[in-house]
């Protein structure tokens, strides 16, 4: 093995992970504990373990990957991902913890006393998770086979099985101490190695990011290929390439175009020219919108709110994670940048995934410094598997025993927790050739045209009906997932079609906001008689005791 620091890394981490989870099992009685913590999260505890569970498989490698393999234009991700929190801020986190709410199901209770919507928030919730849940494992394995070579199917079965024991024993307040302590770990994992990267660089001669003369390979590389492209050679001559071909570049020689990715240095560097026939302007707004709506109607963010001593603290707690959020997103930015310069074999395996752990020893080398930065960049990637896995499987596991199972104790919630966990396992041993953040940008668009209009308009609209609610979630929400079908097992489209499917959520979001108005306007006799009473109790200060 060519690093022998990796594994011993990953390996800290996961025991890591586990005592901690085995401390938090001496705190956790009651189903509080297990569900909320018994709401006694302090804001700054909350807001780090809220960053350690946000900050996914597809925040720590997919940005950098993506930025890689399409350049600025992918820079929308971060913005959005963080932005997120600013729109929770302004219309959720307080109201949201008021309502006494345990999940979402609960506060669909609360709002609008009904049953079977609480059944219909329920099979979001899970759906949501598992979606969610399948690339941070697929991500594990896909970490443990590029840096130690072992199988993939080992790195989805380690992560699952860890978070799995570590949520089914010790609940949301083992959860939180892991996930506090893998933010710090994930920070520290990309700006320690960004350092010595940057002075790397620096040494070089700050070689361009876009030469003029097109990307080189800085030494002699054989590429052998994971996925099917055409490339486009340095002559002029077309090449398509399937997986398992080897192919070999000396020192010097330019890097050929490959098919789906953007190789030319101005078309990296600059925002797409939006055209009559552009179709990029249309995907790119559907990002925004979905990364910026998305976040409130994420099950495993919103539970955290519910840790919350009171409406205020909600609050401070998301002021917090804007910022311990916006300062990580500022890190795989420039990893994906550097690897344009190190690592543009990667372009054409296409293992873009792959820059931020590959990084450290391809730009400092075999040596000891490279090795030990590779090392601490991969427990870093581990860590952003667990604690993000950790999150969503607690939020999943919580309606599962509370609406599925029906008593919601704590023996309820272990049970839930291994129904919770072996369904994505399942999903992520069989499906290894997704894109990570694709699959996460669905997540997100699925919760920003369900749960996003719910909350908005549940906390702000006295008119909403109960059966407005359902038919904005079946319309935004189902329209959602028949594009996430379609994009995972569907064949591929084309033109405009392709679009509307992989970035949905800017017809999905109007389509539910919609749909939820009209119906509720045409029923409005249904809705609920204590209304009044119930939006005081949302909008009211603490200190009235409501």
């Amino acid at each position: 093995m060519a690093n022998p620091y990796l594994v011993p890394a990953i390996v800290a981490v996961t025991l890591i992970t586990v005592a901690i989870g085995f401390y938090g099992l001496k705190l956790a009685r009651t189903t509080s504990d297990f569900l909320v913590a018994s709401r006694t999260v302090s804001p700054n505890w909350n807001a780090a373990a809220i960053g350690g569970e946000y900050l996914s498989a597809a925040s720590f490698l997919g940005i950098a990957g993506l930025i890689l393999k399409y350049g600025v234009d992918v820079l929308w991700y971060p913005v959005g991902f963080a932005a997120g929190y600013l729109a929770l801020l302004l219309f959720v986190a307080a109201p949201l913890r008021r309502s006494g709410a345990f999940t979402l199901p609960d506060f669909c209770e609360v709002r609008l006393g009904s049953r079977w919507l609480r059944k219909l928030a329920t099979l979001f919730v899970i759906f949501i998770g598992w979606l969610y849940l399948v690339p941070q494992l697929q991500g594990a394995g896909l970490t443990l086979t590029t840096v130690a070579g072992g199988p993939y199917e080992l790195g989805a079965l380690l992560v699952g099985a860890v978070v799995t024991t570590n949520v089914a024993l010790g609940g949301m307040r083992a959860v939180t101490f892991v996930q506090a302590f893998q933010y710090w770990l994930k920070l520290t994992a990309l700006a320690v190695p960004v350092i010595f990267l940057a002075m790397q660089w620096q040494s070089d001669g700050r070689p361009a990011v876009t030469p003029p003369d097109g990307p080189t390979f800085r030494t002699t590389i054989t590429v052998v290929v994971e996925e099917p492209a055409t490339l486009t050679l340095p002559d002029g001559g077309i090449r398509a390439v399937r997986p398992g071909d080897e192919l070999t570049f000396a020192a010097g020689d330019p890097v050929p175009a490959v098919s789906g990715a953007i190789t030319d240095g101005p078309d990296w560097l600059l925002p797409s020219a939006a055209g009559s026939e552009d179709q990029d302007l249309f995907a790119t707004y559907s990002l925004i919108l979905a990364t910026f709506l998305g976040t409130m109607g994420l099950p495993h963010v919103l539970v955290r709110f519910y840790t919350n001593p009171d409406g205020a603290a909600a609050r401070r707690t998301t002021l917090v994670v804007l910022a311990l959020v916006g300062m990580f997103y500022l890190l795989p930015t420039l990893y994906g940048v550097l690897g344009r310069i190190y690592t543009p074999q990667l372009l054409l395996s296409g293992q873009t995934d792959a820059v931020v752990v590959l990084l450290p020893g391809a730009a400092l080398g075999g040596g000891l410094t490279g090795q030990l930065l590779a090392a601490l960049v991969a427990a870093g990637a581990f860590a952003a598997f667990l604690s993000t896995s950790s999150g969503l499987l607690t939020s999943v596991a919580g309606v599962i025993s509370t609406d599925v199972l029906g008593r919601g104790s704590v023996r309820d919630f272990r049970l839930a927790t291994l129904v919770a966990g072996v369904v994505p396992l399942v999903l992520a041993l069989n499906v290894s050739g997704l894109d990570v953040s694709q699959v996460v940008g669905l997540a997100f668009a699925v919760a920003a045209s369900s749960f996003c209009p719910l909350l908005v308009l549940g906390i702000w609209w006295r008119g909403l009906t109960d059966l407005g609610a359902a038919a904005g979630i079946l319309a935004g929400g189902g329209a959602s997932i028949l594009a996430v079908l379609v994009t995972v097992v569907g064949s591929p489209l084309s033109g405009w079609p392709a679009t509307l499917i992989a970035q949905p959520a800017a017809w999905t979001v109007p389509l539910a906001f919609t749909v939820m108005v009209a119906v509720s306007m045409a029923t409005r006799r249904r809705a609920p008689a204590d209304v009044g009473a119930t939006m005081l109790r949302l909008h009211a200060p603490e200190a009235l005791r409501l």
